[in-house]
């Protein structure tokens, strides 16, 4: 907080701050314990919008905090983004096409610098708006021809955003909730460094291959799975030929054979190996046989493939209230980058709303 040189604090922030990054201290209610005590509380996060008395800020996870200026008792801009403590370097950018080429839809199409994309529903990733910069005209304009193009498909319409880093969309997300648009799922991108991935032991027999073959597909615990779905994930597609040459991304399917012949996989997972970055998906373990360490087999086998091939640095998609998969990553190095999210527009109760994840 800003402290004056006769050591009071300050207010040090205006509405021309409005999508800076700010840290604030206000003065709530006293504790019914304590009638004299002042209770202070800190927000960090963008100065979203400033009007009629009330500041509303978005925090690193998207939580949106509204704040009454008289409560105010100290205020700064702080810098955009936090020092990572780990990790490799990474713009949220360079991050958001990485994660973009990894789930390739069926069919695109460019709206200014927005992305549109649509796979038949099958994951929000694939069916919905990636907005890396300027529509090319006025946002209500740019949300109206949205929703006509998912229209068009039978499909809801979802905006993709991000927030906690720096170069994120604090104030898209802003706007569209101003205008009804609601925000279904927040999940993070988690990065690690690709060595100490591939550096754990591989406990397990994991066999890599580029399709995913029945089994895999048995254990992949997604609804929808025929054509559509195959081309998202890499299957079978010229992707994998692509890779050999060079021209795209290389993509890995990873199986733990079952104990009996005929079972499902014991465990699966994908990769997506594209320049420097390897992207982890899908590892999934047979409830019965968790905590054994097969997890980490899958992903130190396919990390090591992706260094045969070039790759330094692993990203991964992690949702908030997955707290097992998010001691695992955290235990191979990962850490959260930046938080997403998807926004629906708003629609009648009982429309049809694309896959999860």
């Amino acid at each position: 907080m800003e402290i004056s040189a006769a050591g009071r604090l300050e207010v040090r922030i205006t509405a021309a701050d409005v999508g800076k990054r700010v840290s604030v201290r206000r003065v709530g209610h006293p504790s019914a314990s304590a009638v004299t005590e002042e209770k202070f509380t800190d927000t960090v996060g963008v100065l979203t919008s400033w009007d009629n008395g009330v500041l509303v800020i978005t925090r690193r996870d998207g939580e949106v905090v509204r704040i009454a200026e008289s409560s105010l008792v100290a205020g700064k801009v702080v810098p955009a983004a936090p020092a990572r403590r780990r990790g490799p370097a990474a713009s949220y950018p360079e991050l958001a096409r990485i994660s973009a080429r990894a789930w390739r839809p069926v069919e695109s199409e460019r709206l200014g610098e927005w992305e549109l994309r649509a796979a038949a529903g099958f994951t929000r990733r694939a069916n919905c708006v990636l907005p890396l910069g300027d529509p090319g005209m006025p946002l209500d304009d740019a949300l109206t021809a949205v929703r006509r193009w998912y229209g068009d498909r039978g499909l809801p319409a979802y905006v993709q955003t991000a927030t906690g880093a720096e170069g994120t969309q604090e104030l898209l997300c802003a706007e569209l909730t101003e205008r009804g648009w609601v925000r279904e799922v927040t999940a993070e991108l988690w990065i690690a460094s690709l060595a100490p991935v591939a550096d754990r032991e591989v406990t397990a027999e994991v066999l890599l291959s580029r399709e995913a073959d029945e089994a895999w597909l048995a254990r992949y615990q997604r609804k929808g799975l025929g054509e559509v779905a195959l081309r998202v994930l890499g299957s079978g597609s010229p992707r994998a030929s692509e890779a050999e040459r060079g021209g795209g991304p290389s993509v890995w399917f990873a199986t733990v054979p079952g104990a009996e012949a005929g079972a499902p996989p014991a465990a699966i997972g994908r990769c997506v190996v594209d320049g420097r970055w390897a992207g982890f998906a899908a590892v999934e373990v047979d409830p019965a046989l968790r905590r054994r360490g097969l997890a980490t087999a899958v992903m130190a086998a396919l990390a090591g493939r992706a260094l045969e091939e070039g790759a330094s640095a692993a990203w991964l998609q992690v949702e908030t209230d997955n707290a097992e998969a998010r001691a695992l990553y955290g235990g191979l190095g990962f850490a959260a980058h930046h938080a997403y999210h998807h926004y629906r527009e708003p629609v009648a109760d009982g429309a049809s709303a694309a896959g999860r994840g």
